[in-house]
């Protein structure tokens, strides 16, 4: 039995998240949807990670965005 049915999060990463948006979309498709610095500036998957996991409304853009991707 599904503990979580209401969550479609459940078990999946951020990093896993970040690592399918930045495959379907690249890191300058990504940085057009989601204005954040840590995508536009040198990114990389480590220091997008960091500010992610710091900055919660930043992390909730990420997951909407990720859900609304036809991608998992």
């Amino acid at each position: 039995m599904n503990e979580h049915p209401n969550d479609p999060l459940h078990g999946i990463t951020l990093e896993h998240m970040l690592r399918k948006l930045v495959a379907h979309y690249e890191w300058s498709g990504l940085a057009a949807r989601l204005d954040f610095r840590c995508f536009q500036n040198d990114p990389s998957i480590n220091s997008s990670l960091k500010f992610l996991r710091k900055t919660p409304w930043a992390r909730e853009k990420l997951e909407a965005l990720y859900l609304s991707t036809p991608i998992h």
